[in-house]
């Protein structure tokens, strides 16, 4: 009967001193909290954030994919065979096609290139797609929490930059079809932005143009101060460095992989106008872009290497000037953009050479597809490996 007497009052004491250590707990405000008791939805302990790393061009890849172009961009054709003959010496090639047409085009056209459409690399896919340029409206591929995943970003074809009449509705979804075949895990983004406006170096930073990620064609009401949360908290980088301004005549609004390229973690390559260029030296325009971005990029710590813009070239009526920096990294290769000039293309092959010293380098001419604003960068998209 003691025992019993004593076991209760202990409980009472026990009840009264934790209902005192709470209410002073809720008094001080808890863990600099604001004093009230939490929620369901306010979890006592924080959950820890995600590991979330964006592999860098030049790692180790899964494979290259492509949409095939159709028939409003046909002249790309013949380079597009010479760079699948050229991939799939080194790896996995995986080809989008929007019709039989265009996949019996596309093989006809590897054929006369010298390639083998039959290859046991080469991976063909009846995905519908509008356009031969996948780097802009293909997968971002992450390593989060050690699992890849795709991120599907929203297209819009470049901010209706190339025409309100350009059509991107099945190039929207393509990230989805990918993540289905691949069996990946994929994360929907409500943000418009292109994968060729994005330059890793696989460690903790993101080079990109902010004239293309603010284009309020794009995003509109959308605030460099959001834009650097997001991009941290979507691709795990603690530095992102945005530079600002579009070279002439470029309609997606100045992509980086035109102006800024990693090299290493630490270094990238910027364009410098030369008296042989377009662009000339001291222009106050795209002179002005390239010098703003090198800046920028050596402010942020980076080594910066310039690389020349040696003359000017011409396709279809339109004069442009000779840039190498569109280049596709590959594994144990190179695909830049060749200007069919035997000067200068020899001389950006020891450049690339040097920057990319284990691969081999081809230059694969690409006057159609760099007159209508892009080149072998732009037109691939790659898958790296985990």
């Amino acid at each position: 009967m003691y025992k019993f007497h004593f076991s209760f009052f202990k409980i009472i004491l026990q009840s009264i001193l934790t209902l005192s250590i709470l209410h002073l707990f809720l008094l001080m405000g808890g863990c600099g909290g604001s004093g009230s008791m939490p929620t369901a939805s306010e979890p006592v302990l924080a959950t820890p954030k995600s590991i979330i790393r964006v592999p860098a061009e030049w790692e180790t890849q899964e494979a290259i994919w492509l949409q095939w172009p159709g028939a409003f961009e046909k002249v790309y054709e013949p380079s597009f065979a010479k760079m699948a003959t050229v991939i799939i010496q080194y790896e996995k090639l995986h080809i989008l096609y929007d019709s039989n047409v265009i996949k019996e085009d596309a093989r006809l056209a590897i054929s006369q290139a010298g390639g083998d459409p039959d290859h046991s690399n080469i991976t063909w896919h009846a995905i519908g797609n509008d356009n031969a340029w996948m780097r802009d409206n293909g997968p971002i591929y992450v390593v989060q929490d050690g699992e890849m995943r795709i991120q599907n970003w929203e297209f819009d074809a470049w901010g209706g930059s190339f025409g309100n009449d350009v059509l991107y509705n099945q190039d929207n979804v393509v990230p989805i079809a990918v993540s289905e075949y691949l069996n990946m895990p994929i994360d929907n983004i409500d943000i418009v932005h292109e994968r060729g406006n994005l330059e890793f170096n696989g460690d903790d930073t993101v080079i990109l143009n902010w004239s293309t990620l603010g284009d309020p064609n794009r995003n509109a009401n959308y605030t460099k101060t959001q834009a650097i949360a997001d991009l941290e908290t979507y691709f795990g980088v603690t530095k992102v460095v945005m530079i600002e301004g579009v070279p002439e005549g470029d309609l997606t609004k100045g992509h980086i992989d035109g102006i800024a390229r990693f090299i290493d973690a630490a270094t990238v390559v910027v364009p410098e106008c030369t008296l042989n260029s377009k662009c000339r030296p001291g222009d106050g325009k795209d002179d002005k872009v390239y010098n703003d971005a090198a800046a920028t990029i050596a402010a942020a710590g980076f080594l910066v290497i310039r690389e020349p813009l040696e003359g000017i070239a011409s396709y279809n009526g339109r004069s442009f000037d000779i840039d190498y920096m569109n280049w596709i990294v590959g594994n144990g290769f190179v695909i830049a953009v060749g200007f069919d000039n035997q000067v200068t293309d020899a001389a950006a092959k020891i450049r690339i050479q040097s920057y990319f010293p284990t691969r081999e380098i081809h230059i694969i001419e690409m006057l159609a597809s760099w007159e209508a604003g892009g080149g072998a960068h732009c037109h691939t998209n790659d898958q790296p490996s985990y």
